[in-house]
């Protein structure tokens, strides 16, 4: 049987831009999660608002840091991705529940396709399992 030969690498240009392109959510989920654990009162007040009891926050805090930090390291952020995903489809359908307006719903969605997208970039592995199609980008 013939060894597979690892994929080419990504050039520096795509590489980059797929790590500021994935870093900018992440950035922000880390800042979420950060208050989260810190607790102040306009998180505490808003978590409540959407109908969450004030005993879920600091979980939630941790589970959104350990799914960044996978993310964030190389070796794990297809995992870190996949969780965040999930995290984000939580948010996605709390805002639905609470029936916010398009911006609330769509801005969970619109952080996942950045976190991916920066991930397709810089990853050539990613890029081989989800090919791009001609025309599309």
């Amino acid at each position: 049987m013939a060894a597979l030969s690892p994929p080419p690498s990504v050039s520096k240009p795509m590489r980059w831009t797929g790590r500021v392109i994935g870093v900018l959510p992440a950035l922000f989920l880390l800042v979420d999660a950060v208050m989260k654990l810190v607790k102040p009162a306009f998180v505490v007040e808003a978590t409540v608002a959407l109908g969450f009891s004030e005993t879920i926050i600091v979980p939630l805090g941790v589970v959104l840091l350990a799914c960044t930090i996978l993310y964030l390291v190389p070796p794990t952020a297809i995992v870190g991705a996949i969780l965040l995903t999930g995290y984000l489809g939580g948010a996605v359908a709390t805002h639905v529940l609470v029936q916010h307006g398009w911006f609330e719903m769509l801005f969970p969605v619109l952080f996942g396709i950045m976190l991916w997208g920066g991930l397709w970039l810089r990853d050539r592995k990613l890029q081989t399992m989800i090919p791009r199609r001609s025309g599309i980008l």
